[in-house]
């Protein structure tokens, strides 16, 4: 086992390098300066301009500043924005709180209802409530999602005043009132594949040939259901919803930018917006550490649903 996750983690390394060498490309050709947006309305001279530039290691080729980077990166250091002044990791010590709350309410609900549909969806195959989870699991998938968050606010916030339609009080959990609609919002799509993989993945399972000799051998249908069927039509489950995690924790920019979610994602998509490059690098390396993480659980929770499933440093010993 420790063998494959040091496997894993010197894989990441080129993914990691080939992600943050094509962004510090890209930044080069962008147009924006980052100094004169800082600036504002106000003119610097020449010599501020030059100054200003040299502080935050403008003034070097773009593979220069990758270098500094990266050797920064090794102790800890993410940079200071060109925005704000403030260090990186300070500032994303206090975005990713709320990123993580949105990301773990979202992925409970499309683990609660998502799976929970499915499996309701395949044990009352072709009656109404089959019928009613294929209905709208087709519809949530058809909905933009911009469009299912604004709808949420116009019904629950303007109209119902129910609900606060942006923005969020704090980080902690008892916050749950500016939770609710950016959650349902994130999870929406993830839910509804979440039940169809379910539901496709259970009906599956549920035609081969070791169901049918539990069956024969006399085992009830819970049984059956929890102790055979279960295990091996969570897998394909286990990796969607692995994944969608992953992509939750890395900041969901769309939702987090209807809802104005403090999070990772509004940060990195403003500090885009003001040419912020090291809120960029620093928050494109948090989304990349927290992916690995997710995958690497994932990977290892596959052992744990079947048995048959083994590392290669396991079948070696």
């Amino acid at each position: 086992m420790f063998r494959y996750i040091l496997k894993r983690f010197a894989q990441f390394i080129p993914v990691f390098i080939g992600v943050t060498l094509l962004l510090f490309f890209i930044t080069t050709i962008l147009p924006g300066d980052p100094v004169a947006l800082r600036a504002g309305e106000k003119k610097l001279s020449p010599a501020v301009y030059a100054e200003m530039r040299h502080a935050f290691g403008l003034d070097k080729p773009w593979y220069v500043q990758y270098v500094n980077y990266l050797g920064d990166l090794t102790q800890g250091d993410l940079g200071t924005s060109i925005a704000s002044g403030r260090k990186v990791e300070v500032i994303f010590k206090e975005t990713y709180p709320y990123t993580l709350k949105l990301a773990l309410a979202a992925i409970t609900l499309e683990i609660l209802v998502g799976i929970g549909a499915g499996l309701i969806s395949a044990i009352k195959q072709y009656t109404f409530w089959d019928t009613l989870v294929t209905l709208s699991t087709s519809i949530l998938v058809a909905l933009p999602v911009f469009w299912l968050g604004i709808m949420l606010q116009y019904v629950f916030g303007i109209q119902l005043h129910i609900l606060p339609i942006s923005g969020a009080s704090s980080a902690r959990f008892s916050d749950f009132a500016h939770l609710v609609l950016p959650a349902i919002t994130l999870a929406s799509v993830s839910t509804a594949y979440a039940a169809r993989i379910m539901r496709s993945q259970l009906l599956e399972v549920q035609s081969q040939d070791y169901v049918r000799t539990a069956y024969a051998k006399g085992l009830s249908p819970t049984r059956v259901l929890w102790g055979h069927e279960m295990k091996n039509a969570l897998i394909p489950v286990v990796t969607f919803v692995g994944l969608d995690l992953g992509a939750m924790l890395s900041g969901a920019i769309l939702t987090e930018t209807i809802f104005n979610w403090p999070g990772v994602g509004f940060t990195i998509y403003k500090a885009i917006g003001q040419r912020d490059f090291p809120v960029v690098f620093g928050g494109v390396t948090i989304v990349l550490f927290a992916v690995l993480f997710v995958n690497l659980l994932v990977d290892v929770s596959y052992a744990f649903l079947d048995p048959r499933i083994r590392f290669g440093d396991a079948s070696e010993g």
